[in-house]
C-alpha cells in the first residue's frame, strides 16, 4: 500500500475519455486508477457492452467516477468543447502526430488547461484508436514500454497517465520542451467543434481553387490539421480565417461563372 501523498487544488477540467472499450471491468478499473490519482472526470465513447456488476467489482470504490460518466457516440462529439486532445497510442500509425511521453504529455495537458478543458484518449483494448479517431488529437502519447512485451492493459494505461498528472500538480518539474510547448493564458482556445467547422470549409476552399490538381486531398490535409492545431487558435481567429475561406469559395465560384459553359467549337 502506497502512502497518502499531499493534498492538491482540485484538478482542472480533465478528462479520461475511454473509446470504444470492449470489457466492462476495464472502464472500472480505469475509473480505480483515476480515482486514487485525484482525477474525477470520465468519459466514454461508444462502450462495446455498457457497465456492468464487472465495472462496479473491478472500480473498487470508485464506482461513482462511472455512475457520473457521460456517454458519447463518437470521439468528436466527446471532445467537442476541448482545448487539446491528447490520443494514448500503442504504436505508429499512417497519421503523423507529434509524439510526448507520459510526463511531456501531462506537462502540456495542465498548461492547456488554463485555456479549456482537456482530454486524454484511451482506444480500445486490442486495437487502440483508429485513423480517424487520431485525425480529431493535436499529439500522441506513447508510453515507452519494453519492445520485447508492449502490451499495456488499458487500466494501467489510465494509471501512468493519471500518475504524471497528479505528479504535476504536485508541482514535479516538468521537461523544459513540454514547458516550452504548454498554452500561454491567453484568449479562451477554440473547442474542437469549430476546430472541426474550420477544417471542413479548409477542404471545401482547397476544393474550390483545385488546390489538389487531382492529387489525393489525404495527405495535404493531414498536414494542414498539424499546422493548425499546432497554433492553439482561439475562436476569434478561427473565425478570421473562416472569413479568408468564405471569400475565398466566393471568388472561386465567380471565376467558374466567368468561364462560361459553352462547348468547345462553339462560335
Amino acid at each position: 500500500m502506497s502512502e497518502p501523498a499531499p493534498s492538491i487544488t482540485p484538478t482542472p477540467d480533465l478528462r479520461i475519455v475511454l473509446v470504444g472499450t470492449q470489457h466492462p471491468g476495464n472502464i472500472g478499473a480505469a475509473a480505480r486508477a483515476m480515482k486514487t490519482m485525484g482525477l474525477h472526470h470520465l468519459v466514454l465513447v461508444a462502450p462495446e457492452k455498457a457497465p456492468n456488476h464487472d465495472t462496479e467489482a473491478m472500480a473498487a470504490g470508485a464506482d461513482d467516477l462511472v455512475a457520473a460518466a457521460p456517454v458519447h457516440a463518437t470521439l468528436a462529439e466527446a471532445v467537442a468543447d476541448c482545448a487539446l486532445v491528447l490520443g494514448c497510442t500503442a504504436r505508429s500509425r499512417r497519421v503523423q502526430l507529434e509524439q510526448l511521453d507520459p510526463r511531456e504529455a501531462a506537462a502540456r495537458a495542465l498548461g492547456f488547461a488554463a485555456n479549456g478543458p482537456v482530454a486524454l484518449v484511451f482506444g480500445r483494448e486490442r486495437t487502440g484508436l483508429d485513423n480517424n479517431e487520431l485525425q480529431l488529437c493535436h499529439a500522441a502519447v506513447h508510453i515507452p514500454s519494453d519492445p520485447a512485451f508492449s502490451s499495456l492493459n488499458l487500466a494501467a494505461a489510465v494509471q501512468v497517465m493519471s500518475y504524471e498528472v497528479r505528479m504535476g500538480l504536485l508541482g514535479a518539474p516538468a521537461p523544459r520542451a513540454a514547458v516550452a510547448e504548454s498554452a500561454p493564458v491567453r484568449e479562451q482556445l477554440a473547442p474542437h467543434a469549430e476546430l472541426e467547422g474550420f477544417f471542413a470549409q479548409l477542404a471545401e476552399a482547397l476544393d474550390a481553387i483545385d488546390f489538389h490538381k487531382g492529387r489525393t486531398p489525404d495527405s495535404a490535409m493531414r498536414k494542414l490539421r498539424r499546422l493548425y492545431l499546432r497554433a492553439a487558435l482561439d475562436s476569434a481567429e478561427v473565425r478570421l480565417l473562416r472569413g479568408i475561406l468564405a471569400d475565398t469559395q466566393r471568388m472561386a465560384m465567380l471565376a467558374g461563372r466567368g468561364q462560361g459553359t459553352g462547348k468547345p467549337g462553339d462560335a
